[in-house]
């Protein structure tokens, strides 16, 4: 099985497609007022216009509540990206059972981590 679609409820469509698009650097295949989708590797992520109001318990996600997970080439390259754009970063990279992984919140408050891809060994 391989998934291949994400959908993430917001508050603010405007915002979060300006957050997933020119922050993240999703690519837009398609946007409206309730709906939009962006290009991934495989998977499109869509963000849906919710009508309830977004809910932060901090770092504790209720269950039924998931944690979106993304992966780039330089994990520091972005990590200085996401500082400049004021993105809230709520771990730092660091290294989590043998892999680099830092967490921002989108403008909702949701969590997402940001994983580097792993390196090959060199001796």
């Amino acid at each position: 099985m391989l998934v291949n679609y994400m959908i993430i409820f917001v508050s603010d469509m405007t915002r979060s497609v300006a957050f997933y698009r020119d922050i993240l650097g999703f690519i837009l295949k398609f946007e409206s007022s309730h709906w939009t989708e962006f290009k991934g590797n495989g998977l499109t992520l869509a963000l849906h216009l919710s009508d309830n109001p977004a809910r932060s318990d901090g770092n504790k996600e209720p269950a039924g509540h998931c944690r979106p997970g993304f992966q780039v080439l330089d994990l520091d390259e972005f990590h200085n990206r996401m500082t400049r754009q004021k993105v809230t970063c709520i771990e730092k990279p660091a290294v989590v059972f043998g892999s680099r992984i830092a967490k921002y919140a989108d403008p909702d408050g949701l969590i997402f981590s940001v994983s580097e891809e792993k390196k090959p060994f060199k001796e």
